[in-house]
């Protein structure tokens, strides 16, 4: 079994720990249940979203697949392979997604016993400063719209995170996990470089930064925002593509 980059990047392939008695959520834009990437995993999904149940972006069926992928046609793309039920929670929908929806849809995977959340999204700051600004907001007010925004999501998932800490010792632990953001633009300007987007920037979450492969081993990615708690491969991820096949996706992710 030939391996992508990734899964040998992070030890995966030697480790004797593969997922197994594991259950996973990942709140996303879905899966694509019937790529065959999923065969064997039972996958116990639900829609927070008013669109169709299908991934119909495909993210969220890229980051399932390297979480816990099979093997596809000989190649190794999960670095949890054997990770046997999934809760999939569709929160992310074609016009993004409300943090009270995450909050939602993180309170249906724990009390489905999930021991680790994966959120592949974030707030974007300056994003959002940006779209005000072309509605004709003024500078000044976009920003302090985009800060409460911004204050207003951190308090939240903190308080969220402060919470899943303190139920753990009554039904185990979770690990809540997500995307520092992909912000930044050090391949235009080295000194281009956002911080950490909430949820990711909260107290309580495992943050996760980009990283991709180099003669002398890795570099930051050009887009990985900075002051992550962890960072992994994030470029050119060969993971399971909707519809079926592979494809390679970017990003914190």
């Amino acid at each position: 079994t030939s391996t992508a980059w990734g899964i040998h990047a992070v030890g995966a392939d030697t480790s004797s720990l593969s997922g197994d008695g594991v259950r996973v959520a990942v709140l996303d834009t879905g899966i694509d249940a019937s790529h065959p990437a999923f065969d064997g995993v039972e996958l116990v999904q639900r829609n927070f979203t008013g669109e169709s149940d299908e991934d119909l972006d495909g993210h969220g069926t890229h980051c399932a697949g390297t979480i816990f992928g099979r093997d596809i046609d000989g190649k190794r793309i999960g670095v949890a392979p054997h990770v046997p039920t999934a809760l999939i929670g569709k929160v992310i929908a074609e016009d993004g997604a409300d943090s009270d929806v995450i909050v939602t849809a993180i309170d249906w995977a724990l009390r489905n016993d999930a021991q680790v959340i994966s959120m592949s999204l974030g707030f974007d700051f300056p994003g959002m400063v940006v779209d005000l600004e072309h509605d004709g907001v003024p500078t000044e007010l976009a920003t302090s719209m985009a800060l409460e925004g911004y204050r207003a999501n951190i308090l939240l998932f903190e308080r969220l995170g402060s919470l899943v800490q303190a139920r753990a010792s009554f039904t185990g632990p979770c690990l809540l996990v997500a995307a520092a953001g992909n912000e930044s633009r050090r391949d235009e300007d080295p000194d281009f470089v956002i911080a950490v987007s909430p949820p990711a920037a909260a107290g309580g979450m495992v943050s996760v930064a980009a990283v991709g492969p180099d003669p002398d081993g890795f570099t930051i990615a050009s887009f990985s925002n900075y002051g992550a708690r962890l960072s992994g491969p994030g470029v050119d991820i060969l993971s399971a593509q909707a519809g079926g096949g592979l494809t390679t996706m970017s990003g914190t992710s």
